[in-house]
């Protein structure tokens, strides 16, 4: 049995039900999972941290990332593109993609997420190049030879450019070869197990790289003229167990199908930006109680892979642009913890720290020069004042992944010559 004792925390926000903020107190943890909070507990652990001055929180969920394009990101080619130009320009370069490209570009961005309070990652992996390998399985290979939980997606695409779509002949499949292939991940990395670090999603891409009969109907409704959100209803595509990356350009009748249908929205503001797309109606859908979760989308659209940055900008984003009805500090912390672990359905263990749930947490030093005077309200402190570097503890199923804002469970300089090295021969520059 492995345990885990954390002491004397200065603040610790649970992000439960109840908004619970603890103060001075300890986190024990068996075997992956929280079964004390309190102060002065008496269980003895293996690994015992002293938390004195320590804010510590739920992991941060990443509910949408495309893992590959930590490769490909900041290219000056494509640094003016709006996004239908940059995914043609792109798909050439990820036509190559392979198994090692893909294990070192998953720990790459795994390892930033981790560094900046990121427990589980959901990666929507959809180029699937002939002859490339189990990229799949490469994906989780790596999430557990650094430490992360993992949900990874086997997305699809079956229009090429020749179809009418944005692909490449070469990374495009039949639906039998999706469905064949969907169903070899599922039997082989699903996990429905509580607490699992393994699970498995079917995530067709965007509508103009995919076929309805992908989505299991008819083409002509892409001939109709419809909206793509009636489009993806009269697909099935609605409902508490599914959820869109994105969703800028809701009307207020779809926001209401979205509440009503408890279809859940992955916000993704640095990358919207970016890429000029919008700014997705986050009031209105947390209002409404449409389910949005916080993600950082693909690093060749973001540059980054920091849930912690994306979380103060959502805040400040919003504030702009909605001013009074912007959500709170806390409100984005709980759209990166709590809300986000319910998009991948799993509030039952991950997304609050609550005794029978998974140890998945962050810790942040208050002693830090750029947090002077600002941890009066922790709840609120990541989205207003931010935490520029990376943390000091990440904890994933009660093991200890950074500590001291360093990556432990893989030798972190030589990951970075590694990929350093496969990248630049992948981009052949």
């Amino acid at each position: 049995m492995s345990t885990l004792l954390i002491q004397n925390i200065r603040s610790l926000v649970s992000c439960d039900d109840a908004d619970t903020v603890y103060e001075n107190v300890d986190l024990y943890a068996e075997d992956g999972f929280i079964r004390a909070i309190g102060k002065n507990l008496p269980q003895e652990a293996e690994k015992v941290i002293d938390a004195s001055h320590m804010l510590c929180y739920p992991g941060l969920v990443n509910t949408h990332h495309h893992l590959y394009q930590v490769f490909s990101r900041n290219l000056p080619e494509v640094q003016n593109m709006e996004l239908f130009d940059w995914l043609k320009t792109l798909y050439e370069i990820w036509k190559n993609l392979d198994e090692d490209v893909i294990r070192l570009s998953t720990l790459t961005g795994l390892g930033e997420l981790m560094k900046h309070g990121c427990t589980t990652c959901f990666d929507h992996h959809y180029v699937f190049p002939a002859g490339a390998g189990d990229l799949i399985g490469a994906q989780f290979a790596a999430s557990d030879e650094i430490g992360a939980r993992m949900y990874a997606s086997r997305g699809s695409m079956d229009l090429s450019v020749k179809d009418g779509g944005l692909p490449p002949d070469s990374v495009v499949q039949t639906v039998d070869e999706i469905m064949a292939d969907s169903a070899r991940v599922i039997e082989k990395y699903h996990d429905k197990s509580f607490g699992a670090m393994h699970r498995v999603a079917l995530a067709p891409c965007s509508p103009f790289s995919v076929s309805a009969d992908l989505l299991r109907e008819s083409a002509v409704l892409a001939r109709e003229g419809v909206r793509p959100l009636e489009y993806m209803e009269r697909l099935g595509w609605t409902g508490s167990d599914v959820w869109f990356a994105h969703g800028i350009h809701f009307n207020d009748e779809e926001l209401r199908v979205l509440a009503k249908t408890h279809t859940g929205v992955a916000h993704c503001p640095i990358s919207n930006m970016k890429l000029a797309s919008g700014v997705a109606r986050v009031p209105e859908m947390l209002k409404l109680g449409v389910p949005v979760g916080l993600a950082v989308d693909g690093s060749a659209s973001n540059d980054g892979s920091s849930l912690m940055e994306e979380l103060r900008v959502a805040f400040l984003l919003h504030r702009l642009n909605s001013s009074k009805a912007a959500p709170s500090g806390y409100d984005v912390l709980k759209m990166a913890t709590c809300g986000s672990a319910a998009i991948l359905g799993r509030s039952d263990d991950i997304g609050s720290l609550e005794v029978g749930k998974c140890c998945d947490l962050f810790m942040i030093d208050s002693r830090r020069l750029e947090l002077v005077g600002s941890c009066f309200d922790p709840k609120s402190v990541l989205g207003t004042v931010g935490v520029r570097g990376p943390v000091d503890y990440t904890v994933v199923q009660g093991r200890v992944t950074v500590d001291h804002g360093h990556l432990v469970t893989v030798d972190e300089e030589q990951l970075a010559h590694d990929a350093e090295a496969k990248c630049r021969a992948y981009l052949n520059r």
